[in-house]
């Protein structure tokens, strides 16, 4: 891994571009709007992905492997922190003496001068910035975005609008969210996580209370997370709108019914509106009211922000359903912290009617392992019916010696409910073997877990009448 150094200059102008790690999310998002401003692009990636395919499509010259002669006529070349120093492309790079920039500053260039909302939080921003983009849409804005998922009823996860106003996903797991120059700024909680950046719960709280201070007209926070509330005391903006539950937030969820799409109240001013989304689970609810409060600050009325904010469908890799085999569905979340995986499962269980839920869970880095397998497991054997662990999906680290995904499964009060298989084929293999008609099985985590699910369904199919 790389960390970012966000103390290099950024370059004034920008005509050649080349990207190392093009085909991530993120990355892809971002090379796709410097095309949008007529720059050549060029990028690289270790294999081969729609992402690429698109990109291609568009102009862009792309390349599955990585070798300095990629590098071209590139005038800058920014990269994922999820390389390793290594990199021939980022060696050479560097050698030729060519400004070398973290993603997160390619994105504060393309950001320039424009009025700017930030969302960050530990889990939620993605689903928050989803919601915030659509809900503009809807309500006749075309702002500029750049999300950490696909937004569902998009199809993208960035894009250049007409409007001034800019809308990002901020990320905190390196620091980088106090880069931006932000306007209003969305905390949606503050649970401690990426502790192996931060080192200290303080050092973490310390960042959120300076991201929320350098925001020009807004800060939006949870009245309900406790580390929002741990940061309150450290606040000197004048301006904070809180949303939530609770009884004096500006913003309050209330009524919430999660039978099924959520559905809930929202109070503001004295004013009740009703509201339902497309999308499962209580959390849900709560990420509305924070996009709802994001409208307000950008002055919006708040009846035509909260049925705004009921158009969004969803992103990508949230609650996603992939196929259906011999009656068992096979769903895909992004969740890899225990607060995630809590809300995905309960957000499930609202809509499986007599169904199990099955748990393909794959641990996210080393460190987070380590750190919270005890968590992970408590969650999992709360909220799933069996649960099927794979081995560590490192990122951007190394391995550490004794960390396997075991460390999850031996953390279970009831050994007969979980299965630890580091084998792929394997863990489909016995995922099918267990499911039977009417169960979901979830694939869990924020790295390629979900490249599982192809051979899930296939030995679902393969496996003829349900198991009993």
């Amino acid at each position: 891994m790389i960390r970012p150094d966000l103390s290099l200059p950024i370059p004034e102008t920008i005509e050649a571009a080349h990207f190392i790690g093009i085909g991530g999310s993120g990355m892809s998002g971002l090379a796709g709007m410097f095309l949008d401003r007529g720059i050549r692009v060029s990028g690289s990636d270790r294999a081969d992905s729609a992402a690429l395919q698109a990109l291609a499509a568009r102009g862009a010259r792309v390349h599955v492997g990585h070798d300095a002669a990629h590098l071209g006529d590139a005038d800058t070349v920014i990269h994922t922190g999820a390389i390793w120093p290594e990199n021939p492309e980022f060696v050479t790079a560097k050698e030729r003496g060519l400004p070398v920039i973290h993603r997160s500053q390619a994105l504060y260039w393309l950001i320039g001068p424009r009025p700017l909302v930030s969302v960050a939080g530990a889990h939620g921003k993605t689903t928050s910035t989803g919601m915030i983009v659509t809900a503009l849409r809807a309500l006749g804005a075309e702002p500029s975005f750049v999300n950490g998922g696909v937004i569902a009823d998009l199809g993208v996860s960035s894009g250049t609008g007409s409007d001034n106003l800019f809308v990002i996903e901020a990320d905190e797991s390196d620091g980088t969210f106090l880069l931006y120059d932000t306007a209003i700024a969305l905390i949606t909680n503050i649970d401690p996580d990426h502790l192996d950046h931060w080192g200290s719960r303080e050092a973490f709280d310390a960042a959120f209370a300076s991201f929320a201070n350098k925001a020009r007209e807004a800060v939006v926070l949870s009245s309900d997370d406790e580390g929002a509330r741990r940061i309150l005391p450290h606040l000197t903006h004048p301006r904070v709108v809180t949303f939530g539950k609770a009884e004096d937030a500006d913003v309050r969820v209330h009524g919430i019914r999660t039978d099924g799409p959520v559905s809930f109240e929202l109070t503001h001013d004295g004013q009740t509106v009703s509201a339902a989304l497309a999308i499962p689970g209580e959390h849900n609810a709560v990420n509305a009211a924070g996009a709802v409060a994001v409208l307000l600050t950008l002055g919006h009325e708040f009846d035509a922000a909260v049925k705004a904010v009921e158009s969004f469908a969803g992103t990508v890799r949230r609650f996603e359903l992939h196929g259906t085999e011999r009656g068992v569905s096979v769903y895909d979340d992004y969740a890899h912290h225990p607060t995630e995986v809590a809300a995905a499962l309960a957000a499930a269980r609202t809509v499986i009617g007599d169904g199990r839920i099955i748990a393909l869970h794959q641990p996210h880095t080393y460190s987070r392992t380590q750190q919270m397998a005890a968590e992970f497991a408590q969650v999992l054997e709360t909220h799933a019916d069996h649960t099927v662990v794979l081995d560590v999906y490192g990122a951007r680290e190394d391995p550490i010696p004794g960390v396997t995904g075991e460390l999850v499964s031996r953390r279970f009060t009831d050994a007969d409910r979980v299965h630890f298989e580091p084998d792929w084929a394997a863990a489909a293999a016995y995922t099918a073997s267990v499911a039977r008609e009417g169960d979901y099985v979830i694939t869990l985590g924020c790295g390629n877990v979900y490249l599982i699910i192809p051979d899930v369904l296939a030995a679902l199919g393969r496996s003829g009448a349900p198991a009993e």
